[in-house]
């Protein structure tokens, strides 16, 4: 397993991650100890969840992800084999301490929970799960200007953060949904203010969505902020199970239709092209997808997650797979021509 640096936090992330945030929804707390417990068999270090895990989210489920990874941790006795990322919730989901901001008295209880729910002293890695300023992410592209008199500057957001690292509660901090304008603007603060740099921005990225190319990948590369990808598969679209209309049982797009963002015709189409080239290299799609995210220069970790075993094992497989240009070549060949139908 190739490993690589979190940032300049002096910390070495595994380049799969693991994805948790179907444990305590689509998966029992038994199915995730099977899945942690092979994954770092696997050699990977990283796990990745967040206090509104499980996804979808909803008030009866909300923080089991972290309770699971919680058991596991205290089950298997070595905290400090792996690093664990964590999420704070921006604003929006009202079961979430009435209604979560990005506040210091926000953090703090956050954290607390975290912890708590972890079964551990410390997390690894504390992220802001998207902006709590209004901006285009989660899928928006165009950018419309509202003033944002009520969010909460990210000043104080970023001085709550260094309370925690200076408790010993965190160890580095990070973005997730960002743009841009948010991850310089955190670094300027940071440098300014003697406030914690991030390390690292945790955003989609995948054969259908490659939209961190156009202005935050060469922000990773010139200020050691990478890439955390999250949905490499595009919830699975990209395997090509979905294609035709089909939906497998149990399946996460089956299960839950409020996941549209990878299901258009254009998504449809794109993928149909993207699943035929590895059929004619005698890839398997989804690998080939995984493979591909693994050759971006700008990425920290590939954020892998699975149902089942099978799907754990096929996505684990994709560490070792190489792309020839012949394949590289052809999948841009593809992205020019339908660029980016899901950003």
């Amino acid at each position: 397993m190739q490993t690589r640096p979190l940032g300049r936090t002096g910390m070495d992330v595994s380049r799969l991650c693991l994805g948790t945030m179907t444990y305590g929804e689509q998966n029992t707390e038994a199915q995730a100890h099977e899945q942690l417990d092979r994954a770092v068999a696997f050699g990977i270090n990283f796990i990745d969840t967040a206090e509104m895990y499980p996804v979808p989210p909803k008030a009866e489920t909300q923080g089991l992800t972290e309770r699971y990874i919680g058991s596991w941790l205290k089950q298997r006795g070595a905290r400090d084999d792996v690093i664990i990322a964590s999420k704070v919730t921006g604003p929006g989901l009202g079961h979430i301490r009435g209604g979560p901001r990005l506040t210091r008295e926000h953090i703090h209880q956050a954290i607390d929970d975290n912890l708590t729910r972890l079964n551990t002293d410390y997390i690894d890695l504390y992220q802001l799960h998207w902006p709590e300023r209004k901006t285009n992410f989660f899928g928006k592209l165009g950018y419309t200007h509202q003033e944002d008199d009520n969010a909460t500057p990210l000043e104080e957001t970023l001085s709550a953060l260094k309370e925690l690292v200076g408790a010993g509660k965190i160890r580095a901090v990070g973005l997730s949904n960002d743009t841009p304008w948010g991850v310089m603007k955190c670094l300027e603060l940071a440098d300014r203010l003697d406030l914690p740099r991030v390390a690292s921005v945790q955003n989609p990225y995948n054969l259908l969505n490659r939209t961190f190319e156009v202005g935050l990948a060469e922000i990773a590369h010139r200020e050691d902020v990478g890439l955390l990808a999250y949905s490499p598969l595009g919830f699975g679209v990209l395997s090509g199970k979905y294609l035709n209309g089909n939906r497998p049982a149990e399946a996460r797009l089956t299960l839950f239709e409020r996941f549209s963002r990878y299901t258009s015709a254009e998504a449809e189409s794109a993928t149909q092209a993207y699943v035929s080239l590895a059929h004619k290299h005698g890839l398997d799609p989804a690998q080939m997808a995984l493979a591909f995210v693994n050759t971006r220069s700008f990425l920290t970790s590939n954020i892998i997650g699975a149902t089942t075993m099978e799907q754990l094992e096929s996505n684990l497989a994709s560490e070792s797979l190489k792309l020839n240009d012949e394949v590289l070549d052809a999948i841009d060949a593809i992205h020019h021509q339908m660029p980016n139908p899901c950003p």
